[in-house]
């Protein structure tokens, strides 16, 4: 057994978390990309390095394509030693062919064997994606965060889970601390342990129920088939090949099960658009394989009104929309009116004030606007099927005839504007509708002011006083 020491400007550091030396990951499916990792005194990896207490030792690692490599030490005792990366190795990206010491030369840090004396491993993780180890690994105090080897395992087993089997791969180095003179006998069996996340999957070993998860099962050394099964999960598939005496690590985050089935749409006529949950999806007939739940359904084709639906898509079963579309009756008259306020009548009928949108049946229409002081206004209008018609109406004031007898001649004002001279005392002229200002002047007398409102031909009398 050892521990790894820094030494840096002549000061020592142990760097150690406890761990079982069984926790170790192999990747079951093979893979083009490969990892080795090795010792100085046993660079052919049989697995024979004998290393005393106090001696120093050397980690290689080499990949044969581009990769990130992460490197633990797991000790006899249970610690486990981060090497790679450290505080003061951070990069741990290596080039294909690429082989690197560690320490390496000129490193301010040395490995030192220490005790107890045992078998220690060095675990190799290499990948052509970095891995967020954060939750595992503290490189500025070289600790591993978890405890226990079925904690490192199932750690690494879940930053790995989401990287494709092919882009991954692990490799062991085994030596020894003390005094053995000779490896121990090797087990004739092999140790699996699965577990998943949820758990109490059922485990299929070979085909064979063989528990439910997490179990820890004896197997001879050799290729196996791993299934596990979980009411509401996609079924989990592993092929390992473990080695007498190894342990073997398989950890499955579970997939639930895709909860799908199919909304099928048709309609009469067929090419409608359809949109589900306000999305275009496609044009009838139409068959969608969606997620179970419920969605709003709405069709659309030019000259037939929308229809609308709200269906339910369950897991494994087929839902129908059958639309029957309208086509479209009406279409809209937009009226804006000056004055505004006018009273708008469509076919002799009240509708209410302009400005007015109106939904009305297509075809011709007679449309009559009024405001009292103007003129009427009186048209047909054609609305046609789904489109929008736009009218402007603009009344004419109407004006009425007004009589003016005076006592005297006077020059006669409307609203400030003179319309005229009361000849004889006498005039008369026209005027709009409406509420008026008239004022009459003549020499000798006071000016006269008056307001009028007319509302149609009138006769109006008028006196004025001497100044």
């Amino acid at each position: 057994m050892r521990k790894l020491l820094l030494a840096i400007l002549g000061l020592g550091a142990a760097l150690a978390q406890q761990i079982s030396p069984q926790g170790i990951i192999v990747n079951p499916v093979p893979t083009d990309l490969q990892v080795k990792v090795w010792v100085d005194k046993d660079p052919g990896k049989r697995g024979g390095a004998v290393y005393q207490i106090g001696e120093p030792i050397f980690i290689y690692v080499n990949v044969n394509q581009d990769a990130y490599v992460y490197l633990f030490n797991i000790n006899a005792d249970g610690k486990i030693d981060p090497i790679l990366p450290n505080a003061f190795e951070r990069g741990n990206f290596l080039r294909a062919g690429e082989t690197r010491r560690f320490p390496p030369e000129g490193a301010r840090y040395r490995y030192t064997v220490t005790g107890p004396e045992g078998e220690d491993r060095i675990l190799a993780v290499a990948s052509k994606r970095p891995l967020s180890l954060g939750e595992i690994l503290d490189v500025e105090r070289n600790q591993v965060r978890v405890q226990g080897a079925e904690g490192l395992a199932r750690a690494l087993s879940i930053v790995i889970e989401p990287i494709p089997d092919k882009d991954w791969v692990t490799d062991v180095a085994r030596y020894f601390v003390g005094r053995v003179t000779a490896p121990p006998p090797t087990p004739a069996t092999a140790t699996l342990v699965v577990d998943s996340r949820p758990a109490g999957a059922e485990v299929y070993l070979d085909g064979r129920l063989s528990g439910r998860t997490p179990v820890s099962l004896q197997v001879n050394p050799g290729r196996h088939e791993v299934e596990l099964r979980l009411s509401g999960y996609q079924p989990y598939r592993v092929t390992v090949n473990p080695r007498p005496g190894e342990r073997v690590q398989v950890f499955a985050q579970l997939v639930p099960e895709a909860r799908q089935g199919t909304l099928a749409v048709t309609s009469s006529p067929s090419g409608a658009e359809v949109y589900v949950n306000g999305a275009l999806r496609g044009r009838t007939p139409l068959r969608l394989v969606l997620e179970e739940g419920t969605y709003q359904v709405e069709l659309k084709a030019p000259g037939y009104e929308p229809y609308r639906a709200t269906v339910r898509v369950e897991r494994g079963r087929e839902t129908r929309v059958s639309a029957t579309l309208r086509p479209i009756r009406t279409g809209e008259l937009y009226l804006e009116a000056r004055p505004e306020g006018a009273e708008v009548y469509i076919d002799g009928r009240l509708m209410g004030r302009a400005p007015l949108r109106m939904t009305l049946e297509a075809g011709l229409h007679e449309v009559r606007v009024l405001a009292p002081g103007y003129g009427e206004y009186r048209a047909q209008v054609e609305v046609r099927p789904g489109e929008s018609v736009r009218l402007y109406v603009e009344l004419v004031p109407v004006r009425a005839v007004l009589e003016l007898y005076l006592n005297v001649e006077a020059r006669v004002f409307l609203d400030g504007e003179e319309v005229g001279v009361a000849k004889g005392g006498y005039l008369r002229l026209e005027a709009p509708f409406g509420e008026h200002e008239l004022t009459l002047v003549a020499p000798g007398y006071r000016t006269l002011v008056e307001t009028v409102r007319i509302t149609g031909n009138q006769v109006l009398r008028f006196t004025l006083r001497p100044l």
